[in-house]
């Protein structure tokens, strides 16, 4: 674990406030089986060619979306028929999105330690989840992974109308935590420059959770760097 020095005068966290996605739930895995079975259910193999192809569309449309210059709804409805279209197949794309929300909807797939992570915690800290994802769909794999009665609240990007690391995302959040102060919380998750970025602008310490161990970045440092969720103990404390 990696850490940068933090005032000793502080008191200890009390709010803990977690990404979801590849940080709490295995997105990927839950991704790569929902997009299969998508792709078997209209009848086209799903190859690494073919996620190479998605993968370049729905990544591009999500920075589009996360810079403003689209709207949530394009990036749903359009990432799929993009993607065939691509492959010289016309599709009904809003249909196609439908079906992958229902499929990644039913996803149960953990990050390593995430459930004894959260039962151990929750006996001492409040936690609570903020992430990009749509309303419906991060709710439903909370609940089918275990995970949801763990959480006081989740925060979602499509519901406040802001996503991460957007300032504004985390004053809603701020707002919207009875008691909530600075100095007592923690922003946990995977990702550098949505996650920890946001802690930087919201002035939230945060703790990157570099599972790939991949380079840091000088421009967005994290309060503590850990390889696996477990680490959160040494950092966090718990009864």
């Amino acid at each position: 674990m990696e850490h940068t020095r933090r005032k000793e005068n502080l008191p200890p966290y009390k709010i803990l406030l977690f990404d979801l996605d590849d940080t709490l739930l295995d997105f990927a895995a839950n991704e790569a089986d929902s997009l299969n079975r998508l792709f078997q259910l209209h009848g086209y193999a799903f190859s690494a060619d073919v996620f190479h192809v998605y993968n370049k569309v729905n990544k591009q449309l999500w920075t589009d979306y996360e810079n403003g210059r689209i709207g949530l709804e394009v990036v749903l409805h359009t990432r799929f028929s993009a993607t065939m279209a691509r492959l010289g197949i016309d599709v009904d794309g809003v249909e196609w999105e439908k079906q992958y929300r229902e499929l990644l909807g039913n996803g149960t797939q953990q990050m390593d330690g995430a459930l004894a992570v959260c039962q151990r915690l929750s006996g001492s800290h409040r936690l609570f989840v903020i992430t990009n994802g749509i309303t419906r769909t991060q709710i439903k794999r909370l609940k089918q992974s275990g995970l949801y009665d763990f959480f006081e609240a989740v925060f979602d990007s499509q519901t406040i109308g802001y996503q991460k690391p957007a300032k504004e995302f985390f004053d809603y959040v701020m707002r919207h935590i009875p008691g909530f102060q600075v100095r007592e919380a923690l922003i946990i998750g995977d990702s550098l420059n949505t996650d920890i970025k946001g802690g930087l602008l919201a002035g939230i310490d945060t703790c990157w959770l570099n599972h790939k161990g991949q380079p840091g970045s000088a421009e967005i440092p994290s309060t503590y760097t850990i390889s696996h969720l477990n680490e959160l103990y040494d950092i966090c404390g718990s009864v």
